[in-house]
C-alpha cells in the first residue's frame, strides 16, 4: 500500500528563514540608530527604551497566557521586542513611565492580538501605541528634550521644538536648518527620528541580508522628494526631518501590513509619500508619518485583490 500524501495549502516555495530570523536581523539593525539616540538623549532614551521593551513583552507574554493558555506562544520570535523597540522610537526621551506602558498595552494587546496575534493584524502596532498616545497625551507626546544637554535629566529635561514644528510656525525658514546635524541626529524629535545616517546604515543591513527589499522604502523617499521639489520646498530638509527614514525603512516593510507584490510595494510606498506630503503642508500636525502609514495599511487589502503577481505556470492575457 502506497503511502498516503499531505497537501498543504500554498505557497510550496520553502526557505531556511524563519521568523525569529526575521526579526532580529531588524532589531540588529536598529542598534546604530538606538546607540545614537541613548548618546544624544542620555539616560531618558535608556528608560524609555527598556520600559517598551519590558511593557511590550510582558504584555504579550499576559495576553498569551489568557488567550491561549500558552505563555510562550510567540514570545520567543523576537516580534514584541521588535515592537517595543519601535514604539520607543517613535516617542521623546522625557515621556513617564506609566505612559509609556499604556502604550505598551495598546500596540500588543490592541494594535496586534486582539486581530489573533502576529501575522493577522491589519494595522502596524507600535504604531497604533504611538498614535494613541498623540491623541491621548499631545502635550507630553510633544515636549521634545533638546540633544546632549539633559543626559543625565529625565521627566525635567529642557524641551525645545522639532525642525518640522519650526518650520510649520514658520520661526525659522528651509535655508537656516544645518543639514549635517539633521544627518548625524543633533536636532530635537522622537528617539527613532535622530540620526538618519545610522538609519540608513540599518536600511543597507537589511538589504544585504534580504529581508526588506528597496520598493517601499524608495517610493516612500521618492515620492515625498518629488512632491517637495514641486512645491518648491528644500527637498533634503524634508528627508531628513522627522521620523521619515524610520517609517519608510522600518515600519512601512512590515511584512503582515503591507504588499505582497513588488508593483504592489510601489503603490503602497507612493500612497505614504503623498499622505506624508499632505499632511505636513496642509494638516494640522507638522509630522504625518505615522498617520500616513496606518492609513496605507488600510488599504493593503485592495492593493493585494488588484495588483496580485503572474501565478506560476500562468501565460500573460492578449
Amino acid at each position: 500500500m502506497s503511502p498516503m500524501l499531505t497537501v498543504s495549502a500554498s505557497p510550496h516555495v520553502h526557505t531556511g528563514r524563519t521568523v525569529s530570523t526575521c526579526m532580529w536581523h531588524v532589531i540588529i539593525a536598529l542598534l546604530p540608530a538606538l546607540a545614537c539616540s541613548i548618546y544624544f538623549f542620555g539616560v531618558g532614551a535608556l528608560i524609555v527604551t527598556v520600559t517598551a521593551l519590558l511593557g511590550c513583552m510582558a504584555t504579550e507574554y499576559v495576553v498569551n497566557r489568557w488567550m491561549f493558555g500558552n505563555p510562550d506562544a510567540t514570545l520567543a520570535n523576537g516580534s514584541a521586542i521588535l515592537t517595543g523597540l519601535l514604539l520607543a522610537f517613535n516617542l521623546p526621551s522625557n515621556l513617564p513611565v506609566w505612559i509609556v506602558l499604556i502604550g505598551c498595552v495598546v500596540a500588543i494587546g490592541i494594535g496586534k492580538m486582539a486581530f489573533g496575534g502576529l501575522g493577522c493584524n491589519i494595522w502596524n502596532p507600535a504604531l497604533v501605541g504611538r498614535v494613541f498616545l498623540l491623541i491621548s497625551f499631545p502635550v507630553q507626546m510633544t515636549s521634545w528634550p533638546v540633544p546632549l544637554e539633559n543626559a543625565w535629566n529625565y521627566t525635567d529635561a529642557t524641551t525645545g521644538a522639532t525642525t518640522l514644528g519650526m518650520l510649520k510656525l514658520g520661526e525659522i525658514q528651509a535655508t537656516d536648518v544645518n543639514l549635517a546635524n539633521q544627518a548625524i541626529g543633533y536636532m530635537g524629535g522622537s528617539l527613532g527620528e535622530v540620526a538618519a545616517i545610522a538609519l540608513l546604515i540599518g536600511f543597507i543591513y537589511l538589504l544585504c541580508v534580504k529581508v526588506i527589499t528597496w520598493h517601499i522604502p524608495v517610493a516612500v523617499l521618492g515620492t515625498v522628494a518629488l512632491f517637495t521639489l514641486c512645491l518648491g520646498d528644500n527637498v533634503a530638509v524634508e528627508l531628513l526631518s522627522g521620523g521619515l527614514i524610520l517609517g519608510a525603512c522600518f515600519m512601512a516593510t512590515d511584512y503582515v501590513t503591507s504588499p505582497m507584490s513588488h508593483r504592489g510595494m510601489i503603490v503602497f510606498g507612493v500612497l505614504i509619500g503623498v499622505i506624508t506630503i499632505v499632511i505636513r503642508k496642509w494638516g494640522a500636525y507638522p509630522e504625518g508619518v505615522s498617520f500616513a502609514i496606518l492609513l496605507a495599511n488600510s488599504v493593503v487589502p485592495l492593493i493585494d485583490r488588484y495588483i496580485k503577481p503572474r501565478r506560476f505556470g500562468e501565460r500573460s492575457k492578449k
